[in-house]
């Protein structure tokens, strides 16, 4: 069974769907419940409205969203994605709060080296941006490359520079890129 919660945040109104094996699909603030309950119907159109859904994860998005450095503590349900799919998606959750990664590099964390334009597929097809941090993926010039949420690139650039103001070190710099 499909459930999905709305969640009011600082950015707007988030959204997220969890099947039994956990958290499958999640929406990046909207400007209102409306834009989410569309994203859901067009998505998964059998989801159930349960306003208790996750509470924790309720909880991270509104603290994430807030400004506060957190962790997404929920099981992530990746059975629709293929093996490769999966591997990277499961390689950039691991990128901590704060540091990026080039899709090269996250390539070769997987490895598949030569497989950087592949990484850029899977994550232009996050399904789960924000727990699975695919903003903290950029191009191998430093340029931020693509984002898929639906103000693209502006919506990455801003949540880098929320993390990068949260991720000083305690001698004055910033963490490594």
């Amino acid at each position: 069974m499909l459930e999905y919660a709305t969640v009011e945040c600082d950015w707007g109104v988030a959204g997220f769907v969890c099947s039994g094996r956990g958290l499958c699909g999640l929406l990046l603030p909207e400007s209102g419940v409306t834009a989410v309950r569309r994203w859901v119907q067009h998505t998964w159109p059998d989801a159930r409205f349960n306003p208790r859904l996750a509470p924790s994860l309720q909880h991270a998005i509104r603290a994430y969203f807030a400004g506060q450095r957190v962790t997404f503590p929920i099981r992530v349900d990746l059975d629709a994605m293929s093996p490769f799919q999966r591997a990277v998606l499961q390689a950039c959750r691991r990128i901590p709060y704060g540091q990026r990664v080039t899709y090269g590099e996250l390539a070769r964390r997987v490895g598949r080296p030569q497989a950087a334009r592949a990484v850029g597929g899977v994550m232009a097809r996050n399904p789960i941006p924000l727990v699975i941090p695919c903003h903290r993926v950029i191009a191998g010039d430093g340029s931020l490359g693509g984002f898929s949420a639906r103000r693209g690139v502006a919506v990455k650039k801003r949540m880098l520079a929320m993390e990068d103001a949260g991720s000083c070190t305690a001698a004055g710099r910033r963490t490594e890129r």
